[in-house]
């Protein structure tokens, strides 16, 4: 194979390697290195999305639940219906000021967060599972409850 074909065949093997990896937006304008060259190297960077965990509730619901915690624990951002990370730190400082969550504020609703929302729906709404942080049926459940008073 000619150097200037295996450079055009490089090129085109790195451009499907990015739009394999991370679609249209990450596949970048890329070269290829000369043949007698050891080192070429294609990297692609996947967009990121913000995640959001509504733990079953309805856009409605956690319009609901985004509501409270704007009027009371401090969230400032859109009433959207999607409990992304601004939701949950706002949860998080609402579950640290009475139901026992000590970790950090950081807006992942992880094992801790869970344990402390079960605590708080066990209280007050009907939650009868184990305070284990898994955010099965039943959390699910008392959480939508919570939401819809």
């Amino acid at each position: 194979m000619r150097p200037n074909a295996l450079g055009k065949t490089l090129a085109g093997l790195v451009a499907l390697a990015g739009l394999a990896a991370g679609g249209v937006v990450t596949a970048g304008v890329s070269y290829a290195a000369p043949a007698s060259s050891p080192r070429t190297t294609a990297v692609a960077q996947p967009a990121v999305a913000a995640a959001t965990q509504n733990f079953g509730l309805t856009t409605a619901e956690a319009k609901n639940v985004q509501r409270f915690l704007a009027q009371y624990w401090g969230y400032t951002d859109t009433i959207d219906g999607q409990m992304g990370t601004n939701s949950w730190k706002a949860m998080q400082r609402f579950l640290s000021g009475i139901w026992g969550y000590t970790g950090a504020i950081d807006g992942d609703p992880g094992t801790n967060t869970v344990k402390a929302l079960q605590r708080m729906l066990a209280a007050q709404w009907g939650y009868t599972g184990a305070i284990d942080g898994d955010a099965g049926s039943g959390t699910r459940a008392a959480f939508k409850r919570f939401a819809d008073s």
